[in-house]
Order: C-alpha cells, then structure tokens, then sequence
C-alpha cells in the first residue's frame, strides 16, 4: 500500500477510535489517541493540556450521560512528513441521565492536529467548534 494513503488511513482510524472509545467508555483506548502534551480546545472555557488531564475531564463530562452517539462525517485530510490535519463534521447524540426521553444534539466540527510519534500518529491539539445545539424530548 502507498504510504500516503497508509498514512490517511491511520489517522481516520484515530477519530474513529475516539468516537468508539468516548461511546464505549473505553478510557484507555481514548487516552492512546493523544500525545502526552495534547492541546484540547474549544470543549469547556479555556485550552487544557495534556492527554491524562482531558480523559480525566471527559470521564466526569460523561457522568452526565446514559449515552452518547458520535457520528463522524466526511474528513479532509491534509499530511506533510510527520505532521498531518484534519476537518471532521461531527453529529453527536447526548442521552441526558437527569433527564430520562431528552436527547442532546450536537452539531460541530473537529479541527484535529497529529503527529507521528514512535511510528503512531497521535492527536496533538484537538478543536471543536460549535455549529449548533438543541435537546429534544422523546415523541412515544
């Protein structure tokens, strides 16, 4: 396989990981998406650094939750040497806990930086930005 595509391919899986591992509840697998010095921004008032810092917040975040849904859309990928960008559209569906028929909806896009560390591409500052939300009550 050419290794730019293998390189393409790699770093799709890592967004895929993470969706799967936030879903799952797969804190390990989340946390193996990052750098150790990851730069998160966009998710709460200010930047938070470090991977064990924002697993840890996003252990507590999901507290809230039943459930949630990541739903990643189309990805433009951008790869030079060992670095590499994404754009990810992303849906997610919040199951609220307090909450039982409520659903949160998150309309958002992930703006993602990797580096190739030892071999593996891992997420070096993650962004989202907010394109819309709203929470909707179960119609049964």
């Amino acid at each position: 396989m050419d290794k730019k595509l293998a390189d393409r391919l790699a770093i799709q899986d890592i967004l895929t990981r993470y969706a799967d591992a936030v879903d799952d509840r797969n804190f390990d697998m989340y946390r193996d998406c990052f750098a150790k010095d990851t730069e998160i921004v966009g998710f709460s008032g200010s930047s938070i650094i470090g991977a064990d810092t924002w697993t840890e917040e996003v252990k507590s975040k999901l507290e809230a939750f039943d459930a949630t849904q990541h739903l990643l859309g189309p990805q433009l990928v951008n790869i030079e040497d060992d670095n590499a960008f994404t754009r990810t559209d992303v849906q997610a569906l919040h199951y609220l806990k307090d909450q039982p028929g409520e659903t949160l909806t998150l309309w958002a896009v992930y703006l993602t930086n990797y580096r190739r560390i030892d071999g593996e591409w891992k997420i070096t500052r993650h962004e989202l930005v907010r394109r819309g939300t709203r929470v909707q009550a179960d119609e049964h």
